[in-house]
């Protein structure tokens, strides 16, 4: 058997347009999982920079992706030191320009609304120059289609769109959505994780719920030893 891609490799190709994002992250607050890769034709190492935006540590809020999602080029995160205080009269952030202007004014992140955590699940597709806000959830098998902005949790295997992004569809039907998020199969270990690529990119959805159904009952089934 050929190969199993390396994910602590930069770039998995020789097309040198994708990379796995974890290796090229310095930021202490952004968490990204293995096989996890960004896709940009211009400068897919500059993720961090170009796409993370108003990322102060300081502030707080983390961006967590986890592993072997898809980020298609332009995609954007956008972190809570962005906001503006809305608690006074004026949302001006005056102290950022210094001098007597952040002598007189009260401190800034404190007065920010804070969102929490940004947490993007597991095998997540976000689509071409779409933009998630501060403090989203975005559940595992998500799909976010191309230019969306979304302001609001993503729940797993659905499609979402627009601005603001809403419900388009469910992926798959309630039991085989539960049967795959009890799986996990991200979660494996790589070299399990290509032995079952025939069925993870099998079409036939009645055979991938047959044979989740038998995997998990043979996991439940199997003794464990402390």
């Amino acid at each position: 058997m050929n190969r199993i891609p390396n994910p602590d490799t930069v770039f998995p190709n020789e097309y040198g347009t994708s990379c796995f994002l974890k290796n090229v992250i310095t930021a202490p607050n952004i968490f990204v999982g293995d096989y996890t890769y960004y896709d940009d034709p211009a400068a897919p190492a500059d993720f961090e920079k170009n796409n993370v935006l108003f990322n102060w540590p300081e502030f707080g809020d983390r961006l967590i992706i986890g592993k072997f999602c898809c980020i298609a080029s332009g995609a954007r995160f956008i972190m809570g030191s962005a906001n503006h205080r809305m608690c006074s009269v004026t949302t001006y952030p005056f102290n950022v320009f210094g001098g007597a202007w952040a002598e007189s004014t009260p401190p800034h992140l404190s007065q920010l609304p804070f969102k929490g955590d940004t947490v993007v699940g597991s095998d997540v597709w976000l689509g071409r120059e779409c933009t998630v806000m501060p403090g989203v959830k975005i559940g595992d098998g998500a799909i976010v289609a191309a230019y969306s902005v979304v302001t609001r949790n993503v729940d797993p295997y659905t499609v979402v769109g627009g601005n603001p992004a809403r419900l388009l569809k469910h992926r798959f039907d309630a039991e085989l959505t539960g049967l795959l998020l009890q799986f996990r199969w991200w979660d494996l270990p790589a070299q399990q994780v290509t032995e079952l690529l025939p069925l993870l990119c099998d079409p036939d959805l009645e055979h991938v719920r047959q044979t989740l159904r038998a995997l998990l009952q043979t996991e439940t089934e199997r003794p464990h030893i402390l």
